[in-house]
């Protein structure tokens, strides 16, 4: 499986997750977002252009305040630039098959890669709601304090790629 950037050749219209917000996303917004450079928009398509799901990533920056304290000491700025996971959905015909994890991991390793170049210290999502919340705690995010935001570090995601890269040897 690999992820590219959407284009023309991505059947949007067909593109159901059940998240309204998320499905108008993708079909009306995405492409507009790309073309001026807001956010790039990744897709795990089929050979047909139906979509499996997609996930948008961007810069962003965090307060210094708001990350855990142990990190936040070392830190010489106030606003510290992060990598953004604006969005994330599968669509439901794809529902139970392991899509919607992929993406995730998929969008820390591009994260992790592009941080090497462009600084970034961590990564971080807006969950939607409760539920969506509960998906990244799964991957290791946590609530960034006072807001719903949730942040997972670099360092955090190099260890547990770096982990996984160790088991396979």
């Amino acid at each position: 499986m690999e992820t590219v950037t959407l284009n023309s050749t991505h059947k949007k219209k067909e593109f159901s997750c059940g998240e309204g917000s998320l499905d108008s996303y993708i079909k009306i917004q995405a492409g507009q977002d790309q073309k001026k450079r807001v956010s790039i928009c990744f897709v795990l398509a089929e050979g047909d252009g139906m979509i499996k799901g997609y996930y948008t990533l961007a810069n962003d920056s965090i307060s210094r305040d708001s990350i855990p304290a142990s990190l936040g000491k070392t830190m010489p700025y106030k606003k510290l630039p992060v990598t953004l996971i604006g969005r994330l959905a599968r669509d439901e015909r794809y529902k139970g098959g392991g899509i919607g994890p992929w993406l995730v991991v998929d969008a820390l390793k591009k994260a992790l890669r592009v941080s090497d170049e462009i600084s970034s210290i961590a990564v971080v999502v807006d969950p939607l709601h409760e539920k969506a919340a509960d998906f990244y705690e799964k991957f290791g995010f946590v609530k960034l304090q006072d807001t719903t935001r949730m942040f997972m570090s670099m360092e955090t995601i190099r260890d547990a790629f770096e982990e996984k890269t160790k088991g396979k040897k």
